[in-house]
């Protein structure tokens, strides 16, 4: 079995979608309710989400070590350690945990994503062609990605040793990077980051470190991994499960996520006649205005939704009244992350109310901490990952009843045409 630990739920199944379109049996478990299972039946790969990158780096490394070690407990002899694919949140101390709790001196570390647009030359991390400091990240509210280069940030957050290897080295080919692996261990390095040009440099690393026991990063490498555990030849979706009986069609959509892919995802969705209502985060702070702003939209969406029609809840994301929100937060007493955390668990209490008022049992929620805070307010305690919409996004089922079909996306993720292409995804019987 095949071990992976997660620090947020999108990114969790972000990883799982490599191996399950390969036909590898995959599920996914916050790390609570995993932990709390007296009886349960081990899939291929178990992914378990610590949800911990919003948390302190003391919190996050407790989380990771003690996992590690349920995971080893169970019978785990391979590891990986999922991050977000621009190194945002507690990046050395989960990475630290992971190591410390199975004795080990060594890890590779990919953080490479091109099929959405991460690349990393020399050690500098790119998105979409932009060094990471230039890019959106760099005013992510919460992790504001300052510097480029993987090798610095993550030695800023470590005592171990890190190291490089670069992409003319990888270019060589899977023994000659396996040799070069053998010589930074002997170096005394204890990570190691490897360049990443393209899905070619995926599959040489694949092949030198496929039988590696600790693996770190981004969820890229996992795709080619799993084409080398297993054949690809299985259709999506048929991993020994069928669709169960989910009532209406229409599609419940969430978005909590300030990413610009998320807001471009929004517009062209309601171009495209998507009913759209915004979660005013300026009336979130007043406890009588939150109530009466959100019992509305419970019942403008409750509505729709039993008419048949799909219909989208999204927080404010304009940078007008993100910026405002963010000045009232402050002025009484919230920091960023604290005004994130109110936005979340307003927009998660309003899909629930929705769900328990129609039944509703496909959603799409856009946004790590709104995915996180759904999945918590609905009781989801496991998911069985299904297909791929489009790279690192796919559809999942959950594991209890009622059953409810779901994508979970990452913020930064998908084509402007996501929203769209996931809707229909989700109608399907």
């Amino acid at each position: 079995m095949i071990g992976i630990i997660a620090d947020d739920i999108t990114g969790a199944n972000d990883i799982g979608i490599m191996y399950a379109k390969a036909g590898i049996t995959t599920h996914v478990y916050p790390m609570e309710s995993w932990t709390n299972q007296t009886e349960r039946v081990e899939p291929e790969v178990l992914v378990l989400d610590t949800h911990s990158r919003l948390d302190t780096p003391e919190v996050a490394y407790k989380k990771v070590f003690q996992m590690t070690k349920k995971l080893k407990d169970a019978g785990v002899t391979r590891f990986m350690n999922k991050t977000c694919s621009v190194f945002r949140g507690n990046i050395g101390a989960e990475f630290d945990a992971m190591l410390d709790a199975l004795e080990a001196s060594f890890g590779i570390i990919v953080l490479g994503f091109p099929k959405n647009g991460r690349t990393t030359l020399d050690g500098i991390h790119y998105v979409h062609g932009k060094k990471l400091e230039e890019s959106e990240f760099r005013s992510d509210p919460v992790h504001p990605m300052l510097h480029s280069n993987l090798v610095q940030i993550l030695q800023s957050q470590t005592v171990r040793k890190v190291g490089l290897i670069p992409i003319d080295q990888i270019d060589q080919g899977s023994y000659v990077l396996q040799d070069e692996i053998a010589r930074k261990k002997n170096e005394g390095f204890q990570y190691v980051i490897l360049d990443v040009r393209d899905q070619q440099s995926l599959q040489i690393i694949a092949q030198a470190v496929q039988h590696e026991p600790i693996l770190c990063g981004s969820s890229a490498l996992a795709e080619e991994l799993a084409l080398l555990e297993k054949s690809a030849a299985a259709e999506w979706g048929e991993q020994g499960t069928k669709l169960p009986e989910l009532g209406r069609q229409a599609v419940l959509c969430a978005a909590g996520s300030l990413m610009p892919q998320s807001a471009a995802q929004i517009v062209y969705a309601k171009k495209q006649g998507l009913h759209a209502l915004e979660l005013e985060s300026m009336l979130l702070f007043d406890p009588l205005e939150k109530q009466v702003h959100c019992a509305k939209i419970v019942e403008d969406a409750s509505l729709l939704l039993q008419e048949g029609q799909d219909v989208l809840i999204h927080a404010s994301n304009s940078p007008m009244k993100v910026a405002a929100t963010k000045v009232k937060g402050a002025e009484l007493g919230f920091d960023n992350t604290e005004v994130s955390v109110l936005v979340s668990s307003a927009l998660s209490d309003v899909v629930r109310s929705v769900v328990n008022k129609t039944g509703q049992q496909r959603l799409l929620i856009a946004g790590g901490e709104t995915s996180a805070a759904v999945c918590d307010k609905l009781n989801i305690d496991g998911l069985s990952i299904w297909q791929e919409i489009q790279p690192g996004l796919p559809s999942c089922l959950t594991l209890q009843m009622p059953q409810r079909f779901l994508v979970l996306k990452s913020g930064s993720f998908g084509t402007e045409s996501f929203f769209i292409e996931a809707i229909e995804h989700l109608k399907q019987t």
